[in-house]
């Protein structure tokens, strides 16, 4: 009850061990786990083939993202720093990262644990495809 009130993280039905959910956190364990050991905020997974994204905070309020592809963890930083993002632009990109994440705002959402924490795991197609095409037509101005 307290968590409620002061911020703390819903609870969420576990994640089955046999979903495919499972199966991609699995592909990116080792990424993922030293995401895990490296951040404190709250974590929601959208996992996909091969990666996943991370939403770190309290989306879609306040949140930052990093995604997990290629055997290495990227950061909202690295892409504006890769792509020589404007600020203009930098939060024109937050803004539909956010966008996304409401309109997903109905989509099933389990728990899992990485190492002995506790995460979100949100196994949503149409999040990942949508953050996906964000983040992948981002280009500087």
């Amino acid at each position: 009850m307290l968590d409620r009130w002061f911020g703390g993280m819903k609870e969420y039905p576990p994640l089955a061990a046999d979903s495919e959910a499972q199966h991609h956190l699995e592909e990116i364990s080792p990424q993922l786990e030293g995401l895990v050991g490296e951040v404190r905020d709250p974590l929601e997974v959208v996992p996909a083939d091969h990666e996943a994204f991370v939403f770190i905070g309290k989306p879609p309020k306040r949140f930052g993202i990093a995604w997990i592809h290629d055997g290495k963890v990227s950061s909202f930083q690295n892409l504006v720093e890769e792509r020589h993002l404007t600020p203009e632009k930098s939060e024109q990109l937050i803004e539909e990262l956010r966008d996304a994440y409401e309109r997903a705002a109905e989509a099933r959402r389990y728990s899992a644990k990485v190492g002995k924490r506790k995460i979100t795991v949100t196994p949503s197609p149409v999040l990942e495809q949508a953050v996906h095409e964000i983040i992948d037509h981002t280009r500087s101005p």
